[in-house]
């Protein structure tokens, strides 16, 4: 879909909601003049956070797709997913948890696989961690994580034999400024939806009381 092609969907969306163009930019927090050109489709006149930032404010998942050497991005990629995932068992095991890394289910017709099981039966809790070296949809990204996590209890009771009594929903992203700075992007979006934070995450490791959902910026090395 070439930037024209957004814009329309842009303009569609807004009218189906029956808002102005004003009424729009003051729900995404941006000038009307903005909206304007994302609708005209001059999307290089405005930055990504923007753009996004008008696609959630009328319910419209805004994917990117970069490319980059054809096969070469996606080894790039499975490299940086790679790394987190180690560090994430590496660190939680500091903690004093065990973990499983891609963690495989198909129930009752839904499939799919954890990052990493967090694991601590002494104390019936479990943590699921979902890696992400990059945020892409964060619709999609809250979607799946609430799945994992509904789905965490009856999974490891399944496969373990004991059913976890407090767990956790924790996205765990690179501790650098790009990440940090994609959640400060959307940050009324990940207060709701994964309020805890690094310090709040670690505590919860220690001592895993009740349930939590946060993020955790790690230190990858």
């Amino acid at each position: 879909m070439d930037d024209v092609q957004v814009g329309r969907v842009v303009r569609a969306v807004r009218k189906r909601k029956g808002l102005t163009q004003a009424e729009l930019a003051a729900i995404a927090r941006v000038s009307p003049s903005t909206v304007s050109l994302i609708e005209r489709g001059h999307l290089r006149q405005s930055s990504v956070g923007t753009l996004r930032n008008v696609a959630e404010a009328l319910e419209i998942s805004l994917p990117f797709a970069p490319r980059w050497r054809g096969p070469e991005l996606a080894t790039l990629l499975d490299e940086s997913h790679s790394l987190l995932v180690q560090a994430t068992l590496s660190a939680i095991q500091k903690h004093g948890w065990s973990g499983q890394p891609e963690f495989t289910f198909n129930r009752w017709g839904e499939r799919g696989s954890i990052d990493v099981a967090g694991l601590l039966r002494l104390r019936l809790a479990a943590a699921v961690f979902e890696c992400k070296s990059r945020i892409v949809d964060t619709q999609d990204l809250f979607s799946t994580m609430d799945r994992k996590r509904r789905l965490a209890p009856d999974l490891i009771e399944q496969a373990l034999g004991w059913r976890p009594k407090s767990i956790a929903s924790i996205l765990v992203l690179p501790d650098t400024s790009t990440a940090r700075a994609q959640v400060a992007r959307r940050n009324l979006l990940f207060a709701s939806a994964l309020p805890a934070r690094t310090v709040e995450v670690k505590a919860w490791l220690d001592d895993p009381v009740g349930s939590l959902a946060g993020i955790w910026f790690l230190d990858c090395g």
